[in-house]
């Protein structure tokens, strides 16, 4: 009899440490196979307007979606010491090792190479942990403000027509994305419920087939500088009033392309489900491969030029950036992208009562 009372609750208390929702981790996958395509056609997408015009649609909406996510996930964050300690070790550490690694690695591949190792200008993928770095920090704050992602917006239209504000820690992207990070701090699971019914779905395909349209007839027309977010208007010789507008513009853009990927998303656990745990890794490595190839030159090859060529370096992209998710490549590599560093923190009254009201549950559980 007291066996079977207590064992509803130790299910109870063991149900939301294990359960991950699939539909994220595959959305958080598949946005991170689009980065990683998106990468690779760079180099080669000057000489096809096809390809620039899908260039243009997946930069429209990859990133915008990652970061919606990542806010979503950073509503719990608070100035805990758990949580601190977190945020230190899986992205200020990999930042510090990863803007110190991509330096010295053209250094080392391409000769004469003496790129300068700086901590506050980050250098290719790094941005993205600065950003969130200061963005999880900062959720305290947008947790407590009244109007959150009008402020946010404010802020990324004003970042627009501030030249001045520099590179360091590539503060203009840290504000132009900042308002997805703020839209996924407010949003709740039924507003991801809204975009993955079925007419949702089936009204994604003329919205996509439109934007590829609208994509292809841009691309003279259009600096692609506007998609990176890394620039002022008067950085890309454009009046200061463009600035506020295309922000609003490619807001709108981006939520409504990014509504439509949610849409496509699947709900259910897929092949691929377990590699949204290892989207970071995939991100931060795959750097170094599309960095070797262009140091080497390996996308100068006339081949890949052509529409078969494209294909290929497309497959291979999506390859090599899963290979990068799975467990092996986690574990190899988890001394840089979530070390444990106990010896580096004081330990906290607080977190050690829950380790053990934690272990104390599970004793309970087996018990049971």
């Amino acid at each position: 009899m007291s066996t079977q009372a207590r064992q509803p609750p130790a299910k109870k208390a063991d149900r939301p440490g294990k359960q991950r929702d699939a539909f994220f981790d595959n959305a958080k996958f598949l946005a991170i196979v689009l980065v990683a395509m998106g990468h690779s056609w760079e180099p080669l997408k000057g000489d096809s307007r096809i390809l620039e015009a899908l260039y243009t649609v997946v930069y429209t909406f990859h990133m915008p979606a990652f970061i919606i996510i990542s806010g979503y996930f950073s509503r719990s964050f608070d100035m805990r010491p758990d949580r601190l300690k977190r945020l230190i070790t899986g992205v200020v550490v990999p930042y510090v090792i990863f803007e110190t690694a991509y330096p010295l690695f053209k250094n080392a591949v391409v000769p004469g190479s003496h790129e300068e190792i700086s901590l506050l200008d980050p250098w290719y993928l790094t941005w993205f942990l600065v950003a969130l770095f200061i963005w999880r920090l900062t959720t305290p704050i947008w947790k407590l403000v009244r109007w959150p992602l009008p402020l946010a917006v404010g802020l990324a239209m004003l970042a627009t027509v501030t030249p001045n504000i520099g590179d360091d820690l590539d503060l203009q992207r840290v504000l132009q994305f900042l308002p997805y990070f703020v839209l996924g701090l407010n949003l709740k699971q039924e507003h991801f419920h809204l975009v993955r019914r079925r007419s949702v779905r089936i009204a994604s395909v003329p919205v996509f087939a439109a934007a590829l349209v609208i994509g292809w007839w841009a691309v003279p027309r259009m600096n692609t500088a506007w998609f990176y977010h890394r620039d002022a208007a008067q950085e890309l010789a454009a009046p200061w009033w463009s600035g506020p507008v295309m922000t609003l513009a490619l807001m709108g853009c981006s939520l409504l392309l990014t509504a439509c990927f949610f849409a496509w998303v699947p709900r259910r656990t897929m092949w691929f489900t377990a590699l949204g745990a290892g989207t970071l890794y995939g991100y931060l490595l795959h750097g170094f491969l599309v960095k070797f190839a262009d140091y080497r030159g390996w996308f100068d090859h006339p081949w890949l030029h052509h529409p078969l060529g494209e294909i290929a370096v497309t497959a291979v992209a999506a390859a090599v950036v899963t290979l990068l998710c799975t467990r092996p490549v986690q574990r190899a590599f988890r001394f840089a992208m979530e070390p444990k560093m106990e010896w580096a923190f004081r330990q906290d009254a607080a977190e050690l009562a829950r380790d053990r009201q934690s272990r104390e549950r599970e004793r309970e559980k087996v018990s049971a």
